[in-house]
């Protein structure tokens, strides 16, 4: 019940103030027009105009303010004013030029020139040039494989006479990382070392720069002679070109071969061959017929086995399969031309 009366009370508050408000608009209008309308009078003018002259002044206050607003430009100039102080400090200048006066100094010591002139003089009189023809003359036993290869005779003898005989052309070559050397043995440079036992033999061709070794071994169950193991030693300094120089010496061993096979008593024969030493070494054998044990004549080799690669192509399996694949397509006619002569044995002509 409180909250009605209250809500009652605030309800006419509002519409009496309300009222109020409306009554006094309408009190304020008529004061508008309180004089009847007649004719302006001359002090109504000069009020009106006074009252306007009142705002021009204040406007011409304003531009006035602005005008002292501008006052701080003289100021401004007054700060220009130091610029004579920089061109007074332009006045050095001058002594900018007394500096470049020494330039003539500089002049003479250009004039010492011809001291550094006897000095390139000294390096034209260095040896380092004339020594560039002989390392170019070093490596020139290396000749093109074609041209220069040799072939030589190496033979080996014990006590009951000639036990190994050999005719090879021999080259080691070096392939690493896109250089390539190679060196030649000479054969009238090189010397045989070596021996014989009874199923085993050395061959060792040394020469000025080192050594190539062949082991033979004779295998009696096998029936066969054969080099099981090849090694050599090259001290040279192998050059290919622009490739430059490859760092000797080059050694290498290779203990698990079976090379220039043959059967006791006959001889090996290849035109060319080469056998990887590993680590981008290689022996290039070329031209090569060699003998260990069951020499009967001196100087004189056995029956040749030529190596796989010289031997001749071998047809005879070729054949047998062409005449099996004939005999095969000859039973499948018989047996087609068979199975229609008892189809048609079948019917009766009408």
């Amino acid at each position: 019940m409180k909250k009605v009366l209250l809500f009652v009370f605030i309800l006419c508050a509002i519409v009496s103030a309300m009222a109020s408000a409306q009554e006094d608009s309408k009190r304020s209008k008529p004061s508008a027009t309180v004089f009847p309308p007649s004719e302006f009078d001359a002090k109504t003018t000069t009020s009106t105009t006074t009252t306007t002259a009142l705002s021009t002044t204040e406007h011409q206050t304003n531009a006035t303010t602005a005008a002292h607003i501008t006052t701080p430009a003289p100021t401004t100039a007054n700060a220009t004013t130091p610029a004579p102080t920089t061109s007074n400090a332009t006045t050095p200048a001058p002594t900018t030029s007394n500096a470049t006066t020494p330039a003539p100094t500089t002049a003479n010591a250009t004039t010492a020139a011809p001291t550094t002139a006897n000095a390139t003089n000294a390096t034209t009189a260095a040896p380092t040039p004339t020594h560039a023809p002989t390392t170019t003359t070093t490596p020139k036993p290396e000749p093109t494989p074609a041209a220069n290869l040799t072939v030589g005779n190496y033979t080996l003898k014990s006590g009951k006479g000639l036990c190994l005989m050999a005719q090879l052309a021999l080259q080691i070559r070096v392939e690493d990382t896109g250089k390539t050397g190679v060196f030649i043995v000479q054969p009238g440079k090189t010397h045989v070392e070596g021996g014989c036992d009874k199923s085993t033999a050395n061959l060792t061709l040394t020469f000025k720069e080192g050594f190539i070794t062949f082991m033979f071994n004779k295998n009696t169950t096998q029936n066969a002679v054969y080099v099981d193991t090849v090694s050599f030693y090259l001290s040279y300094p192998l050059t290919s070109g622009e490739n430059g120089k490859m760092s000797p010496p080059y050694v290498a061993k290779n203990g698990s071969l079976d090379l220039f096979l043959a059967k006791v008593g006959h001889s090996y024969s290849c035109k060319s061959e080469s056998v990887f030493m590993g680590k981008g070494l290689y022996l290039d054998v070329t031209q090569d017929r060699m003998q260990a044990f069951n020499l009967t004549k001196e100087w004189d080799f056995g029956t040749s086995d030529p190596c796989p690669t010289d031997r001749p192509a071998d047809y005879r399996v070729a054949i047998a399969v062409g005449i099996v694949l004939l005999i095969l397509i000859i039973i499948v006619v018989v047996a087609y031309l068979l199975s229609r002569r008892k189809r048609s044995d079948g019917y009766q002509s009408l």
